[in-house]
């Protein structure tokens, strides 16, 4: 079972809560990251992103990573941020557009990671967590959060979604997209101890976003307990937990730079030709997420759509063997008989010839793109399904690179556990 913690957490002081919340670290670039800061000097990036201050130094110089402490230990000091006086919980609810997310913020156990209460579906590159494992200790907290499901036997969501009825915000701010992102504090003894009940009840807890966030975590609870420098909440990280079925999920879309030396004709004849149902999609609403497909079948059917010269196109086929979780996966068949079986491109993670865009911005940008004569070739991909994900990550499974985009997108400052 996965025990949760109460913790005290810092928050930005009420008035400064509109500006301190910042996009995650990883969202952005260093050039990014110091737009934004000229924009907003409060921004919470200036501690999450301590090389975008600093570009005459290596990004991963010790005077970065202190850098960042300095700045963080700066917003105390100056009452920008604050510190709860009593450990408790937090709701956090983002409401973007129509819908709403409510999930619990909270701390659970590096433990729970090791001993796999805590699963995951994507691996982890050990620069980006060595990055974070630096940031973490040198900091002294954990400045962004991970994002966790757990399958809600019914009655943990309603409870969590009470708890903000009633009550005002401790911290608010709406992003530039338009979203709004609050935190309720929850400090009643007796709901902490319910909460602490209701997950007592839920055998594992599943990473949708955060990986690298978790397993630096990890890193520096064993780093801290080599050094003699272990203190309790070195041995846990925070994390927020949304129920598996209130959360939304994105196709990560593909932009490829060429088409390996095929024409338009040619490469729709060697898409025929290994298989695959190419056909004009007609009229798509470009200002969505994804297109819903035409294919359909007896069994299950591989679905994605390519926009070439103007054009979109649904391709197709059957898969082939729906019990395997991960060959089954569109992001799969595409990259073993598409990308790298035609085009060439065997490294999803480093060949120059392939980028990634999120599944939250609109078609319009992948035509736009490729419009532009940027890309040959973009490629509109189908969510996968919340239950598969589980489904690979308690079979231990690795999904490919940029399977899922998960909503919402969760801010960093607005909420930090620290570990000193």
């Amino acid at each position: 079972m996965v025990q949760i913690y109460r913790f005290a957490a810092v928050r930005p002081e009420r008035r400064y809560s509109e500006k301190i919340p910042s996009v995650p670290y990883d969202v952005v670039t260093a050039d990014e990251a110091r737009e934004c800061i000229e924009k907003n000097p409060l921004s919470f990036l200036r501690v999450s992103r301590p090389d975008a201050e600093l570009p005459d130094l290596p990004p991963h110089d010790d005077r970065v990573y202190r850098r960042a402490r300095e700045v963080f230990d700066g917003m105390l000091a100056d009452g920008l941020m604050q510190r709860d006086p009593d450990p408790g919980m937090y709701v956090y609810r983002a409401v973007q557009g129509d819908e709403e997310f409510v999930g619990l913020v909270c701390c659970v156990a590096t433990e729970d990671y090791e001993n796999r209460r805590i699963r995951r579906h994507e691996l982890t590159r050990y620069d980006k967590e060595e990055d974070r494992t630096r940031h973490i200790d040198a900091v002294g907290a954990n400045t962004g959060l991970v994002f966790l499901l757990y399958r809600d036997p019914g009655e943990i969501f309603p409870y969590v979604h009470s708890l903000i009825d009633g009550t005002g915000p401790v911290g608010s701010t709406v992003t530039g997209s338009g979203a709004l992102h609050e935190v309720y504090r929850v400090t009643d003894g007796a709901a902490l101890s319910h909460l602490e009940d209701l997950f007592a009840t839920v055998p594992e807890v599943y990473i949708a976003d955060g990986h690298h966030r978790a397993k630096s975590a990890v890193n520096v609870a064993e780093r801290r307990r080599k050094a003699g420098r272990f203190t309790e909440e070195t041995g846990k990280f925070m994390v927020v937990l949304f129920a598996h079925d209130r959360v939304r999920i994105h196709g990560y879309s593909r932009l490829v730079a060429d088409l390996g030396g095929y024409t338009l004709p040619g490469f729709i004849d060697a898409l025929f030709a290994a298989g695959w149902d190419v056909r004009p999609y007609g009229k798509v609403d470009d200002t969505g997420y994804q297109i819903p497909p035409l294919a359909t079948g007896n069994g299950p059917v591989h679905v994605m759509h390519f926009y070439l010269q103007g054009t979109w196109y649904e391709v197709s086929r059957p898969v082939a063997d729906p019990a395997d979780l991960i060959g089954s996966l569109n992001v799969s068949v595409l990259q073993k008989k598409i990308l790298e079986g035609m085009l060439g491109i065997a490294d999803p993670r480093g060949d120059p010839r392939l980028n990634y865009m999120g599944g939250a911005k609109p078609l319009s940008e992948l035509e736009r793109l490729v419009d532009s004569g940027k890309y040959a070739l973009a490629i509109a991909m189908q969510p996968v399904r919340v239950e598969t994900v589980l489904a690979i990550a308690d079979a231990n499974g690795i999904m490919p690179p940029k399977s899922t985009w998960f909503e919402p997108k969760l801010l960093s400052g607005l909420v930090i556990h620290t570990i000193d």
